[in-house]
């Protein structure tokens, strides 16, 4: 992965906030991007940061003054959200985290880089703002106004599989480009969706890193021995689930048919990989084996690189590095975006 860094003084600069482990940096790194400066409150995402890219700034983003943040020609910010999320409270701008990305207005009024990009979940789009308005509405006047110019600002589901990513994830990007470059932002053309089977992640060499797995419960491991490939909680007989899963069972319409433990086959694309690792969450179910995929076998279905290594194999490390895989941004994804702003604003 090194060898793939850009070190030339050219390289347009990166501002990175609510920056995770580091999967929207790599990506925009690899579409020739410099990070200059990152920032993100959580340790565990910091410890795999600085393993693979470099320094960050492990502070609240809230005691950040604008002036310590060095100039930047493109800014970027993953803010939480949890706010937002289907698998959430959805209390979004009435969750104190709904309201972190006004602190991505304040450095962005100081700094004003040339381009500013958002990225969250599709719950966000359904989320309204405290007095109604849909709040990527707000989001979009808000950035149109900041600072002496603004910015236009366009944006877009995208899902990660329609760019290299093997893992139905769906996430909305804000792409705000300064109204004085005169430039409209279009995002990327969908890609071939080659090779994004399970099947082709789960075939990792002996000698990669990090393929250690989070054991299941023994309550969780019963139940998986009756779930066939391409299954799921569906198929374990009535008398060999947890009696909370019989309650669902017992009454599927009123819980709206939840599709738990859902066991992707090696023919199917993995669905959405999330921070909780939990097989009711997620389809985190090995296809043939009877556990969980190792961190390797989830970063890959993240896009993340062999060689991007997660802290060590410890019991105490594994929980939280599926929790910073679960978050981030598909490296592949960012790096189609990043290479498409590359493209129109960098080297129009």
């Amino acid at each position: 992965m090194k060898d793939k860094k850009l070190e030339s003084d050219n390289a347009p600069r990166l501002i990175s906030l609510f920056s995770g482990c580091g999967g929207l940096d790599l990506g925009f790194e690899r579409a020739g991007f410099k990070p200059v400066w990152a920032n993100d409150f959580d340790a565990d995402a910091q410890a795999v940061y600085k393993l693979n890219i470099g320094e960050i700034d492990g502070r609240d983003i809230l005691s950040v003054n604008e002036d310590e943040v060095p100039d930047g020609d493109i800014l970027t910010a993953g803010f939480p959200c949890q706010p937002f999320s289907n698998a959430g409270n959805r209390k979004g701008v009435h969750d104190s985290r709904g309201m972190l990305y006004k602190e991505c207005l304040r450095i962005i009024e100081r700094k004003m880089p040339k381009v500013i990009v958002f990225e969250n979940v599709k719950g966000l789009l359904s989320s309204k703002y405290i007095d109604g308005r849909n709040l990527a509405e707000v989001i979009i006047e808000d950035l149109s106004r900041v600072g002496h110019v603004g910015y236009n600002v366009i944006h877009k589901l995208l899902n990660a599989s329609d760019y290299g990513v093997p893992q139905n994830r769906q996430r909305v990007f804000f792409v705000g480009v300064r109204k004085d470059l005169g430039i409209n932002f279009t995002f990327p053309e969908k890609q071939k969706n080659d090779n994004l089977t399970v099947r082709n992640i789960i075939d990792v060499p002996e000698d990669v890193p990090n393929q250690v797995d989070w054991p299941l419960s023994p309550q969780a491991l019963e139940m998986v021995t009756y779930i066939p490939e391409g299954g799921s909680w569906k198929d374990v007989p009535y008398e060999h689930l947890a009696p909370r899963f019989k309650r669902i069972r017992d009454d599927m319409k009123k819980y709206r048919s939840p599709n738990f433990y859902r066991r992707f086959s090696r023919d199917e694309i993995s669905g959405t990989m999330t921070a909780s690792a939990q097989p009711e969450n997620c389809g985190i179910i090995h296809p043939t084996e009877n556990r969980r995929y190792t961190i390797r076998e989830a970063a890959r279905i993240q896009s993340f690189p062999d060689d991007f290594l997660f802290i060590d194999d410890s019991p105490k490390n594994i929980t939280a590095m599926y929790k910073v895989i679960g978050n981030a941004v598909p490296v592949t994804l960012a790096y189609h975006v990043g290479a498409a702003i590359m493209d129109q604003v960098f080297k129009g």
